[in-house]
């Protein structure tokens, strides 16, 4: 092979970028194969298979092409620019809210790079449509009346868990899965993505949607980033996985239980914050949320508010 020929070179490059993300991604250019992935013993702890990701990139690499040739290679493009490692800089979402139920300005140049990779904070700004999220880090005692407001305002919402709130908290997880809730991805340990590899990475990710998967018979398909810390290799490696990062353009300090300040506090912020696409996010732990959600789906409604369904924002946006 005549690697002088730069059409060459650079078909062999992409051969060379389509193995090597894949592979140390685990999926090796095949599709992808969740049950072999632990879950780094914060779901379960029975041991699993241990994958040998050295071999399985060696195997997918082509056999005329010896490792110096595609280092040489890899160096050459690189000093054009090609093939540039994705930026794994981190990034922590941020918005700044707007007064007269005006959407939020977010942080410059995220909106763009949610957008590049399918993420999504905010819906349509045309519509006065609303997406009720709530993060489950772990069990507070009031996510059953907050499936009970939902079931009774005919409202579907997404509940992003943890590995531990998954082990914990079946007959809750049940519930949101035979009500019509999406149950979404908040990873087994709750890292900040950024600062773990990539292999531990997928392996967060995937790990808890195999034992979901395994006990509920469904897939995860959103994901919501711990922290809120972001980069642009984490948005690209679960994009391949199949997830939508689904970020908010409403949240509020609602997360510490010792600040009980009333169901009137939580939903007084709420309305004074809403508008068209949004995307709210309140987290289960908070006695406030929970009393005040009912009479926050009902404000809403008489300011002309309703409540989308997420999977249809997604299918739109798409």
């Amino acid at each position: 092979m005549n690697y002088n020929n730069k059409y060459m070179g650079r078909l062999v490059y992409i051969v060379i970028l389509t193995v090597f993300p894949m592979s140390f991604l685990g999926g090796c250019g095949k599709a992808h194969d969740s049950t072999r992935l632990s879950d780094l013993g914060g779901v379960y702890s029975e041991e699993r298979e241990t994958i040998d990701f050295e071999n399985e990139i060696t195997e997918s690499l082509p056999e005329d092409i010896s490792a110096e040739s595609v280092d040489a290679l890899a160096n050459k493009l690189a000093e054009e620019g090609i093939g540039t490692p994705l930026d794994n800089k981190k990034i922590r979402w941020g918005l700044k809210r707007n007064p007269d139920n005006k959407p939020p300005t977010a942080d410059p140049g995220t909106p763009k790079l949610l957008s590049k990779y399918g993420g999504l904070y905010l819906g349509d700004t045309n519509k006065k449509e609303i997406y009720l999220t709530f993060d489950e880090g772990y069990e507070n005692g009031y996510t059953s009346k907050i499936l009970d407001v939902l079931r009774d305002n005919n409202v579907k919402a997404v509940f992003f868990v943890t590995g531990p709130y998954l082990k914990e908290n079946g007959d809750l997880i049940r519930r949101m899965v035979e009500e019509g809730h999406e149950v979404g991805n908040h990873t087994i340990n709750h890292p900040s993505l950024p600062e773990i590899d990539a292999n531990r990475l997928e392996e967060e990710i995937v790990g808890l949607d195999r034992v979901f998967h395994e006990k509920y018979g469904k897939h995860m398909t959103y994901l919501r980033p711990p922290k809120g810390e972001f980069s642009e290799r984490s948005l690209s490696i679960s994009k391949k996985l199949g997830y939508t990062n689904l970020f908010w353009s409403f949240a509020y300090e609602d997360w510490y239980t010792d600040r009980v300040r009333g169901p009137e506090y939580a939903k007084n912020i709420v309305m004074r914050n809403l508008h068209n696409g949004a995307i709210i996010l309140l987290h289960a732990v908070s006695k406030d949320n929970a009393y005040a959600l009912d009479s926050i789906i009902k404000g809403a409604r008489e300011k002309g508010y309703e409540f989308g369904n997420i999977n249809n924002l997604v299918k739109s946006s798409n």
